[in-house]
């Protein structure tokens, strides 16, 4: 049984959360302006291939929700760099706010991050890519790697 909250944003905003609440409870554990400026530049570059990843769904009218199958197959844009760049996206949100808000948990949440949408996501979205579109997801597997 699947629980209702169980999206990707829930599980970043949950992770976020910690990492925030580290940084107001006890302190900044670092606070190192070219930190805190690389973090801005992760961040917002995360929203960024969010933004332009999440277009490409709405360009090619199928569905974005990790738990539907998608009416196509998208594999240009930001997809010919990555198959998962929204999920790149959510590890370069929390790795970003984690340098700036000086989290050392944040940080360590990011490969935590990554396992969970990984086996929660990314493998089923990939099994039902390849019963919805077989050989042409399977081309796409083969030639796209699953992050970078």
């Amino acid at each position: 049984m699947r629980l209702t909250l169980d999206y990707p944003p829930v599980w970043l905003l949950g992770a976020l959360g910690l990492a925030k609440a580290e940084a107001l409870l006890l302190g900044p554990a670092f606070q190192v302006g070219a930190l805190t400026a690389i973090g801005n530049l992760i961040f917002w570059a995360g929203l960024a291939i969010m933004a332009i990843a999440a277009f490409s769904f709405l360009r090619a009218r199928s569905t974005i929700v990790p738990h539907e199958t998608p009416a196509k197959l998208i594999t240009g844009g930001l997809y010919r760099l990555s198959r998962n760049p929204i999920y790149l996206a959510d590890l370069l949100l929390l790795g970003g706010l984690a340098l700036v808000w000086g989290s050392v948990v944040g940080l360590v949440l990011v490969p935590v991050l990554a396992r969970i949408l990984t086996r929660r996501f990314i493998e089923p979205e990939e099994a039902r890519l390849r019963a919805a579109f077989g050989p042409e997801a399977e081309a796409f597997f083969q030639r796209t790697r699953r992050w970078l």
